[in-house]
């Protein structure tokens, strides 16, 4: 039976006219200097309204070669609904102001078939923010392009189930038809969000959030899990896309290709410079094949 996810965030995440959201995401394509690329097989990109990260997530999307690639599993954190699982929509088709991307069921069996899925309800989803905000950016980049996606909710999962899911979903990395797209920001600081780390040594309190930002994106760079995990344990930096990312790093540790990352923006969404400032922080990276 059909059915369809609503843009539930169209009209107040970002804009619902096609006309006027093409155009943004056009303009904010050509400026970002990147390119397309079919040794690019994944993405990190922020989730945020578009006013605050949508220039900062055309960093990511820019690389995306819609030549090559024919379906997109897309991985987002779940914000309000808690599961210890990875879940699976009871769409068949997600709705953006650019066009309707259809949902790769044959994928989807599969999935289901491993037992490890939870389903997720139609409320449950239409109200997760983090893998709609990357709909619309690849309406755009695969318009005149036929493509499916794959959206998966990563849950609150422990070490081990990152560990299992990066495993399963490994063999999915090494066909050159998939893409994946991670959603995640980075730190969330200020009182309003429960972290005020400061570490003076760094000068105003933004640049000790960049340098603390950076240090995870050296690590994600690195492309160990464990180390990952480490330096959130050790730094409570709230990076709300950190188990996405952490399965993403198992998948690639688990995978036949050989792939990377490297980050390629960063921004903040204003600079604190008081402890009754408050600001999140955004980054693009890509996942490309070492030659």
């Amino acid at each position: 039976m059909e059915s369809v996810r609503r843009a539930a965030h169209a009209g107040s995440w970002y804009t619902s006219n096609a006309n006027e959201l093409g155009e943004e995401l056009e303009r904010w394509l050509g400026a970002c200097g990147q390119s397309k690329s079919s040794d690019v097989r994944g993405i990190v990109a922020p989730h945020a309204g578009y006013r605050y990260s949508g220039r900062c997530a055309a960093f990511a999307f820019a690389h995306i070669d819609p030549q090559q690639t024919s379906r997109v599993f897309l991985l987002g954190p779940s914000h309000h609904y808690y599961t210890p699982k990875c879940a699976l929509s009871s769409a068949t088709s997600y709705k953006t102001p650019l066009g309707d991307l259809p949902i790769d069921l044959e994928v989807y069996e599969e999935l289901k078939a491993t037992g490890k899925f939870a389903m997720m309800d139609i409320q449950v989803d239409e109200a997760e923010h983090s893998m709609e905000m990357h709909l619309p950016y690849i309406a755009k980049v695969f318009q005149g392009w036929p493509v499916k996606i794959v959206p998966i909710l990563v849950g609150s999962l422990s070490t081990e189930s990152e560990a299992m899911y990066g495993c399963l979903l490994s063999k999915y990395v090494n066909d050159p038809a998939n893409f994946f797209s991670i959603s995640s920001d980075f730190c969330h600081w200020g009182s309003r969000f429960n972290y005020v780390n400061y570490d003076k040594k760094e000068g105003a309190i933004y640049k000790s959030i960049e340098a603390l930002d950076k240090k995870g994106m050296d690590i994600i760079e690195s492309g160990d899990p464990t180390a990952f995990k480490d330096y959130l344990l050790q730094h409570r930096n709230t990076i709300c896309g950190r188990h996405p990312i952490s399965v993403f790093l198992h998948m690639l540790q688990n995978c036949s290709t050989k792939i990377k990352v490297a980050f390629v923006q960063y921004e903040q969404s204003s600079q604190c410079k008081t402890m009754g400032d408050s600001s999140v922080s955004y980054a693009s990276g890509v996942a490309k094949v070492e030659k």
